[in-house]
């Protein structure tokens, strides 16, 4: 992972006078770099994301960790939603009415961690905005430096084209680049509005389709002091997943799925492991029910995740109950190989939690065998764990040690700004 736990970024300047500095200035002291030290220029920086649109712990997680990141770093940074859809209400399961409940919850989210007057949300429905007031609004709009477009969730990143520099992240690889590919219009233009993309993808395999693009590699960044160690555990291998996101694509000839494809391989783990625990926390699934009866039947122990970690508090619990990880991958991570790591494992990682996973290529990215542990067969599965069985202290060890060096928010955050600002012209 030395491509992005090496990189870090240097300038010569106070924090007081960087801010004094037109922005050119402060980029060009930016890109003055040595390996090794902390990032010196401080930024306006908007991040995206999903917090309110899908008010769930995992996916709060997902994108807060980017906000806090960058905070960290020194940053002036601000989260944005804008996704133009309706939201989801966890209460009632489904399309909320209102937004009032959402509007709530990423309120308390950004109070908690000391950025109240940093956020605002648009419902799209008269066109209501939350949070920043107008004029803040409008200002921030006009000043920042950069803009972190997550997951690609804005609804109109056209209008930030010529504001700032435009970076967007894709934290689905393969689906993002069949889509593309596909023809459908609107999508590409939202995509090429961006000055530069990264992708979770980390090396994208021929069996993904080239859009154009070109994808730099990244990672979910970890804000390594939410996630403490912690030693005792319950004795279950657990996960935190959904069914299905979507249905599943096709494109050339290959067909990509969902999680429950894969799953169907290894169904009968339980079987083959009788003294561990495997726990699912999952959904009721989207595009095909979750079979749950089935699972039970199968050995599998079964979680309403809705109900067991429906927050920031409760997610991060379950992750530190939990003895260690074991997980599918959806179909098309598995077909396409991008190297793509999940963000969910990178939190057991760092609260010392062991992952058996299921390898989408990402051993070429991560160091792999101690702490992480890939596996393609159901006989590569059940050895996996017999090795975390037999090894758990060293398993444990070497999982927070590979969040450290290979996910820690300040490394993959510079990383991001340093390619970001040093791209070619």
């Amino acid at each position: 992972c030395a491509h992005l736990c090496s990189i870090a970024l240097v300038g010569g300047l106070e924090r007081g006078e960087r801010e004094r500095l037109p922005l050119a200035s402060r980029l060009s002291a930016c890109v003055r770099t040595t390996y090794g030290a902390h990032l010196a220029c401080n930024m306006r920086i908007i991040v995206t994301g999903l917090i309110a649109q899908y008010p769930l712990g995992g996916v709060t997680w997902d994108y807060v960790q980017w906000v806090l990141g960058l905070d960290e770093l020194g940053h002036e940074v601000y989260y944005l939603e804008d996704t133009g859809q309706w939201p989801y209400n966890t209460l009632t399961g489904g399309v909320a009415k209102s937004c009032h409940y959402n509007v709530r919850y990423l309120a308390e989210v950004m109070s908690r961690f000391g950025l109240s007057d940093r956020w605002a949300y648009r419902f799209p429905w008269q066109n209501q905005w939350f949070g920043l007031p107008s004029v803040r609004r409008t200002e921030l709009f006009r000043s920042a430096d950069l803009l972190i477009n997550v997951s690609g969730c804005l609804a109109h990143p056209e209008r930030f084209r010529d504001r700032c520099t435009m970076v967007y992240i894709d934290t689905d690889p393969v689906f993002t680049q069949v889509k593309l590919v596909r023809g459908q219009t609107d999508f590409r233009r939202s995509v090429d509005a961006h000055d530069v993309h990264f992708s979770f993808g980390e090396r994208l395999s021929q069996a993904v389709p080239r859009t154009g693009h070109n994808w730099r590699p990244t990672r979910q960044p970890i804000v390594l002091s939410q996630w403490p160690v912690t030693p005792s555990h319950d004795n279950a291998y657990t996960t935190v997943m959904n069914w299905t996101s979507h249905q599943s694509v096709t494109y050339a000839g290959r067909t990509y799925g969902q999680k429950d494809v894969e799953f169907q391989r290894f169904i009968e783990l339980p079987s083959l492991l009788k003294n561990t625990s495997l726990e699912l926390a999952v959904n009721a699934g989207k595009t095909r029910r979750t079979p749950r009866e089935l699972l039970r039947h199968k050995g599998w122990g079964i979680v309403d995740a809705n109900e067991i970690c429906p927050d920031l508090d409760s997610y991060r619990s379950y992750i530190a109950s939990s003895k260690a990880e074991w997980s599918v991958a959806k179909n098309a991570y598995v077909v396409g190989f991008p190297a793509w790591f999940s963000c969910r494992s990178a939190c057991y990682l760092a609260a010392g939690k062991p992952v058996v996973v299921q390898d989408t290529g990402f051993a070429e990215t991560i160091p792999v065998g101690t702490g992480i542990l890939a596996f393609r067969s159901l006989d590569e599965a059940v050895d996996a764990v017999h090795d975390v069985e037999d090894h758990y202290e060293r398993h444990s060890e070497a999982a927070r040690a590979i969040a450290e060096d290979c996910f820690d928010s300040s490394k993959v955050l510079q990383h991001v700004i340093y390619d970001a600002l040093t791209r070619p012209a």
